[in-house]
């Protein structure tokens, strides 16, 4: 073209990430902001849906982005969130119990059932029909809830469980067999101690440093994933909900250790709704 060229590539990925071994030239770096509350109004406010004024699309946005924006910036993710919910934030004006213009009882219809839905944030498995059927089961039978709670957990949450289980009730000494890829074939009786003859089961969970469910994490998770405040986050929520049980002392603050406090059945369930076949990785069923 007889020009200069310049290449812009964007990425949400850090360059570091990228730079070759071999060496090269450093590009020039421009870092972008994350969107203001208000520029993510605007943006998703853009979306208005042609059954409805804009007006109303735009009082919609606004109460979603107020029980969202706290935990969730990422523009994609609102924009999933909005179209999943949008129908269920008609529904009262569909049916002519509510006007458009009426903004709090519209408020009051649609807060419980956003608050519910935070729980998907960032989980892509859930369709909406799948969603509106949760919500119908959601006061039946225990097995319903026992179902509606595996899907509430976010992607990476239930596979920082997986992990916990497998650390819980696999022998630390064992990990190498499961884990390294290149372990060579190590036959069950070749760690079987004299005295270990009862199963790990029926032991019931042992407790676990954080490092070592860290590293298994990492190993049974398909994408790689940095060890980001998130990852950290999200251990903090399953010892809240009492999946996990924070069992280090006062003294151990460097170095806390867990237990899995779910069962077989539930942990085969998660397993399940993320394609990992559990019982391969638990040394009782060597």
């Amino acid at each position: 073209v007889k020009d200069n060229v310049s290449v812009i590539l964007l990425s949400e990925i850090v360059w570091d990430k990228f730079r070759p071994n071999t060496g090269c030239f450093e590009p020039l770096l421009l870092h972008f902001p994350d969107y203001s509350k208000g520029e993510l109004q605007q943006i998703l406010s853009t979306d208005q849906h042609p059954s409805y004024s804009a007006e109303f699309y735009s009082s919609y946005i606004n109460m979603l982005l107020g029980v969202f924006y706290p935990i969730c910036r990422d523009l994609r993710e609102l924009r999933h969130l909005a179209a999943l919910n949008f129908s269920k934030f008609c529904e009262p004006v569909a049916a002519g119990k509510v006007k458009e213009t009426d903004t709090h009882k519209l408020w009051k219809y649609i807060e419980p059932h956003l608050k519910k839905a935070m729980q998907t944030v960032y989980l892509r498995e859930v369709s909406s029909l799948q969603w509106e059927q949760m919500e119908e089961h959601e006061t039946g039978a225990l097995r319903g809830l026992s179902a509606h709670t595996h899907v509430e957990l976010p992607y990476y949450s239930k596979f920082l469980l997986i992990a916990a289980y497998l650390a819980s009730y696999n022998p630390a000494r064992t990990d190498k067999r499961f884990f390294l890829k290149h372990h060579g074939k190590i036959r069950k009786t070749n760690f079987l101690k004299k005295n270990e003859k009862t199963s790990n089961h029926l032991l019931g969970p042992k407790p676990f440093p954080l490092d070592r469910l860290l590293a298994i994490f990492y190993s049974v998770v398909d994408s790689r994933v940095a060890p980001t405040a998130s990852i950290f986050s999200q251990i903090s929520s399953l010892v809240t909900l009492q999946l996990l049980t924070l069992v280090s002392h006062d003294d151990q603050l460097d170095t806390p250790k867990y237990k899995c406090a779910v069962s077989l059945d539930f942990i085969s369930a998660i397993s399940r709704t993320v394609s990992f076949d559990i019982v391969k990785y638990l040394y009782d069923f060597l």
